[in-house]
């Protein structure tokens, strides 16, 4: 079976694009249809698109809406790579970066010059991100001066707001209704705290898990993983995805484990070094139980929603009152700009750069019958 593709990068992550009227008209067969197009489960995705690494191992899947108020729906999977399963559990910042110039230039959003706003419904979330892309001659501008952390050269920066991103996943700001819950591992007892804006994280103070908040992805051991996933998955447990012994598996994308320390100086995967007075924290986030090589763009939203919390995991590191709040992760300092009202936080908002890679086509190992088109 040929299915129409494009392969995008999103900030940080890359993605396979899909339209929803490609997909199986079942959605119960959109896993396996997903798992055929990435070569998943196998650890090099040599038989698929998938780019045998976490962040590289999604799926965005995309139709014009007719919702009010709203151009694009986006469905974004998290696609394991070991095991057979598609996590549809939580959003993707870094993918929904991707959106906007996707749909602009698949001619599902009309192309204004010399910014295109796309509103996006994610269905994973049921929230609404604005994208506001630059548009050239009626094309996506993708060549600028904007550069991120993680990705080499420079592009045109696209900006995401993100808006009423509370309870994302679990419909609760704090999915315990606590602010910070004490639990019970193998290693003895972890203070942490579970917030629910963007995609649900749960925090944990790094000298509290033998850590100092600067490693770097090679230097986290597998003993520290495991341990790392052991707290991971009792959170899961406590956000009623999936009982602790079978959170892995069955929700392996969500919560994110988030460590957190003060700032600290420290040289990022690129050999740069990093001073503590340029940020407001260090943060070392996991990714499909691996250590992240930058920091997820919901992760970064959630962070920053936290740090204007009280009595939380963050209070005792980040006491912020500016705008622009500075999240040092290992490939850099990633910013995030509020929006405040009386003191009040409306809006997050973020830039990232993305481009298209690859349009075509991929061929399945099998049939499957199509989704209808909509009217």
């Amino acid at each position: 079976m040929r299915v129409p593709v494009v392969v995008m990068r999103g900030g940080t992550s890359k993605g396979v694009f899909l339209r929803y009227e490609d997909m199986p008209a079942s959605r119960l067969l959109w896993e396996e249809f997903i798992l055929d197009i990435m070569g998943s489960p196998d650890s090099r995705q040599i038989d698929g698109l998938g780019g045998a690494n976490s962040l590289t191992s999604k799926v965005a899947i995309i139709q014009k809406s007719n919702l009010e108020e709203v151009d694009i729906e986006y469905t974004f999977a998290q696609v394991s790579i070991e095991n057979q399963l598609v996590d549809f559990k939580g959003n993707c910042g870094n993918i929904s970066s991707a959106v906007g110039p996707y749909a602009i230039e698949q001619g599902l959003v009309p192309a204004v010059e010399p910014i295109t706003t796309v509103r996006i419904f994610n269905t994973n979330t049921q929230k609404v991100i604005i994208a506001e892309v630059e548009v050239e001659n009626g094309r996506v501008k993708t060549d600028g001066m904007c550069s991120i952390p993680g990705v080499p050269g420079t592009g045109s920066p696209i900006y995401l707001s993100f808006t009423n991103a509370e309870g994302a996943v679990t419909g609760k700001l704090f999915p315990t209704e606590n602010s910070i819950d004490v639990i019970q591992t193998s290693k003895g007892t972890v203070d942490v705290s579970i917030i629910d804006v963007a995609n649900p994280l749960v925090f944990v103070h790094a000298h509290d898990v033998g850590l100092k908040g600067t490693e770097l992805p090679h230097e986290m051991t597998q003993e520290k993983l495991a341990e790392l996933e052991e707290i991971r998955s009792i959170a899961a447990e406590m956000c009623q995805f999936a009982p602790r012994a079978e959170a892995t598996k069955k929700s392996p994308a969500v919560p994110k484990l988030t460590v957190i320390a003060p700032p600290t100086d420290y040289i990022d995967v690129t050999g740069v070094e990093r001073k503590a007075e340029n940020m407001d924290c260090t943060i070392r986030m996991m990714s499909m139980q691996k250590p992240h090589q930058a920091l997820a763009i919901t992760g970064a939203i959630c962070t920053t929603a936290g740090a204007f919390l009280q009595d939380t995991i963050l209070s005792d590191i980040m006491n912020v009152n500016q705008e622009v709040i500075r999240l040092a992760h290992p490939a850099g300092i990633m910013e995030t700009k509020v929006d405040l009202i009386a003191g009040n936080l409306t809006a997050i908002k973020v830039v990232r750069t993305a481009r298209m890679i690859l349009e075509g086509y991929v061929y399945t190992k099998k049939n499957y019958q199509v989704a209808p088109m909509l009217a």
